[in-house]
Formats: structure tokens, C-alpha cells, sequence
């Protein structure tokens, strides 16, 4: 009997990949897009349990990165490592974390019959939906990030999520090797919670604290037993050196020494993906000279600290969807001489349709340098009453450029960067895929 119900998975299967392929072929040839998301909805609708089937396959094991920032450089890194030992590698690398998008990862390396030939697949999960893919996935290692504030109509608080994501996590096997982000309260104690392996990435340099904790920080509070944490110091929203003085709770101590790994990318942020990254490639064997060159010559993802050269000009497109992501692109920004930036804010289902996290942002410390701000989008309005409302006098040195058309937005932005500088942009997401494509004249999804 149980021969006979494998067999009729098998043809199942195997139909629903070749309508899923099917599919793929025909949005890919009327250019509609790449196919990212459709093919696994609809395969998923023939098979139900095409994710479970397919990832039980995989050789050497899934691995699952969640977390509200960070997921796509993270993952890019790790599967550029792995590539480099000669590892065949499933990756949903166009960012499409929901579970079609996982689906339609795997569906891209299996042939015609549903066979997946593969020895890892890198996915990249909405944090939301981390407890719903975890048993059909059954992943080798969980990477945990971060948790902050994002999408605010669609999410609850990161406490709920993190005992979420604590409660299905303790339900896998001791062998799962779970990594989370020992500078993250809520993470810590994951980590110490469970009994699976557990491993802890952070940073240990004092040197990048920030001057003080940022306004749109999310958690400064023991995620254990309420009290207030002491801080050494943050590295970014709630990130960093903490103790509680009522019940003990302190920061996990990281496997690696932060200190002792570069990194090419921009931001403070993109240390703790390098060090993520870095901490799962070591746990897979990977030697560290290989694990050292892949971030020494690292490209970014689409979108992510990406440098375009247009018209002689450099462009740098630096992801903006929450108020801590947008806090460290707009610290980018301020660190360097460049003096013209372009925000594009959407509000779309990728976006998130509530706009409000943008009074959370540290929008000041950029009106205050002065230069020139552009601002577009479908909230093009709602960007620009910020940044004036940011303006500590009438006689604030910046100028800003209201302009509802992206294509002119671009164009406008290019005009006022000079030769020698970089124009930033900083959209939401689906304002990002809409600037790439003007740029580049390439959709992505």
C-alpha cells in the first residue's frame, strides 16, 4: 500500500512540475515577468505537498534564513560559498519568500518528472510564514536575523513572532542547527531556549555604538521577564551589548569573533549578514580562505547597496522598507560626501499599505546635511510632509524636489548629482523592482 500511495506522489508530482514549468516558459516568453511566484501556486493547487516532496530530496539538507532585514544579501553570500566548493545550490535569489516563491524555487531545478537534483537549497522565508514551512522543510540549519518592526497591517509585535518561531523551531529534530542573532534580546533567548544545536552570530566592537538608541527602536525591554535592559551599547535599533539587572538574561556569546571578518558591503547592517553567512558556511565545512574571498569579492543583491553606473554616473539603491532598515541607509548616506538622494515610497501588498512607520525614521540627520532630496512614489506626498516637518528652520540648507513621476524623479536626481558623487536612492520595495526596471530596463519579478 505504501509503495502504491509513493507512486501516485510520483505522477502527482511529476504533473505538477511539468505544469508548473509549463507556465514558467510561457510568462517568461511574453515577457511578463520571471516567473517567480505563479508556477508554484499553481503546482501547489495539483499537489498540495509539492514543498514537502521536493525538499525531501535535497541532498545535503535546506537551509532557511529568516528574518525581517537582510535575508537576500545573507543568502546570496551563503550560496555563493557553498557554489564555490562545487555544491549544486536551489535559491529563490529574486526575493520571493512566501510559499509559492519557495515552491517555485525548487520547481526551477527539478526536470520534467519532479526529481530535484540538488545538494542544498538556500531559501529565504518571510519571517511571518516561518511556522508554517518549517515541518514540510524540515531545514538542516535556521538562520535567524533579526526581528524588527515591518509592514505594520500585516504583522504583530516581534515578541509574538519570536515565540512563534521558539514554539515550532522546539518541535524538530536535536540534529536541526539553529543560528540566531545573540545581539537581538528576543533571538538570544530563542537560542537559549531551545535544545536543538545552537549556534550565535553578532558583533563585539564597542567602537560602532551609536551615540544614542535610535527613536524606532523596537525592543529595550527582557524579553524573559519585562524589565528594562541595560545597555552597554546599541549597533542598531535594539542591537547590541545587553544585560538584565532583574533576572540575569544576558546576550549569548557569538561562535565568531566579529572583529576578526572585513566586509565589501556598506552599512553596519550588512556585518551582522557577512557574519550570519559566515557562521553557516563554517558549520557546512566550508574552508575559511574560500569563506574569506567570496566576502572580499561579494557583489550585492539587486536592490541591496547595488551600484549601477547610468549616464556616467554612479547610482547606489540602498532597500528602504522599515524605520530600522531606513535609519541605517539613511546612516550610509550621512557618512558619505555625496549630497543628492532620491526617496521613493510606495504603498503596495510588498510595501505594506500603512505608511506610518516613516515618522519613525531618523529623517532629520538627513535633512540637516543639506544637499538636494528628491521624492517619489505613490506616497510621494506623504515622503515629502516628513522631510518638512524634519526641517529645524525655514532656513534649512536642503532642497527639496517633489516630483510624482518616477521617470523624472530619476532623471530629475541625476541632473543634481555631480560627476564625482553617487546619487543614493532609497525606495520601498516595490518602488525598488520600478527604479531597477527604469534603470536597467529588466523587470526582476
Amino acid at each position: 500500500m505504501g509503495n502504491k500511495i509513493q507512486f501516485i506522489d510520483r505522477l502527482r508530482l511529476g504533473f505538477a512540475v511539468s505544469v508548473a514549468k509549463s507556465v514558467t516558459f510561457l510568462v517568461r516568453s511574453l515577457h511578463l515577468g520571471s516567473a517567480s511566484v505563479l508556477p508554484g501556486s499553481i503546482a501547489r493547487r495539483i499537489e498540495p505537498r509539492i514543498l514537502e516532496l521536493l525538499s525531501q530530496q535535497v541532498k545535503n539538507g535546506v537551509i532557511l534564513i529568516a528574518g525581517t532585514n537582510g535575508k537576500t544579501t545573507t543568502s546570496l553570500l551563503l550560496c555563493t560559498m557553498l557554489e564555490r566548493k562545487g555544491y549544486r545550490v536551489a535559491h529563490n535569489s529574486t526575493g520571493a519568500n512566501l510559499e509559492n516563491g519557495l515552491m517555485t524555487a525548487l520547481i526551477e531545478n527539478t526536470n520534467l518528472l519532479g526529481t530535484l537534483d540538488v545538494d542544498y537549497a538556500i531559501l529565504e522565508v518571510d519571517e511571518n510564514i516561518v511556522p508554517k514551512v518549517l515541518k514540510p522543510l524540515q531545514p538542516r540549519i535556521i538562520l535567524c536575523l533579526n526581528l524588527f518592526r515591518d509592514q505594520l497591517d500585516r504583522y504583530g509585535e516581534v515578541d509574538s513572532i519570536s515565540k512563534r518561531w521558539t514554539k515550532v523551531i522546539a518541535t524538530l529534530p536535536p540534529e536541526t542547527v539553529v543560528i540566531p542573532n545573540a545581539d537581538d534580546p528576543t533571538l538570544s533567548l530563542l537560542g537559549q531556549q531551545l535544545s536543538q544545536r545552537v549556534l550565535f552570530f553578532g558583533l563585539n566592537e564597542p567602537e560602532h555604538y551609536l551615540e544614542a538608541i535610535p527613536h524606532a527602536v523596537d525592543s529595550i525591554y527582557c524579553p524573559k521577564c519585562g524589565h528594562s535592559l541595560d545597555y552597554k551599547g546599541v549597533y542598531l535599533s535594539h542591537l547590541g551589548d545587553f544585560t538584565c539587572p532583574s533576572c540575569g538574561f544576558t546576550k549569548s556569546k557569538p561562535t565568531l569573533e566579529s572583529r576578526e571578518w572585513s566586509q565589501i558591503l556598506v552599512g553596519l547592517y550588512n556585518k551582522y549578514n557577512t557574519l550570519a553567512a559566515a557562521t553557516a558556511a563554517q558549520e557546512l565545512g566550508v574552508d575559511q580562505g574560500t569563506i574569506r574571498d567570496t566576502i572580499n569579492n561579494f557583489q550585492a543583491a539587486f536592490g541591496r547597496a547595488e551600484d549601477l553606473t547610468i549616464n556616467g554616473k554612479r547610482v547606489r539603491i540602498l532597500l528602504s522598507k522599515n524605520p530600522v532598515g531606513t535609519n541605517e541607509t539613511i546612516r550610509v548616506v550621512t557618512q558619505s560626501t555625496d549630497k543628492t538622494t532620491l526617496l521613493v515610497l510606495n504603498d503596495r501588498t510588498p510595501d505594506g499599505t500603512d505608511v506610518s512607520w516613516i515618522w519613525d525614521v531618523d529623517t532629520e540627520k538627513l535633512v540637516e546635511r543639506g544637499g538636494t532630496l528628491v521624492v517619489s512614489g505613490d506616497r510621494v506626498y506623504d515622503m515629502a510632509l516628513r522631510l518638512r516637518y524634519s526641517q529645524t528652520s525655514v532656513e534649512s540648507p536642503v532642497n527639496l524636489i517633489v516630483e510624482e513621476d518616477l521617470r523624472q524623479a530619476i532623471a530629475t536626481a541625476l541632473e543634481h548629482t555631480p560627476e564625482d558623487q553617487t546619487l543614493h536612492i532609497l525606495p520601498t520595495y516595490s518602488a525598488m523592482l520600478e527604479v531597477r526596471e527604469v534603470l536597467t530596463g529588466r523587470k526582476i519579478l
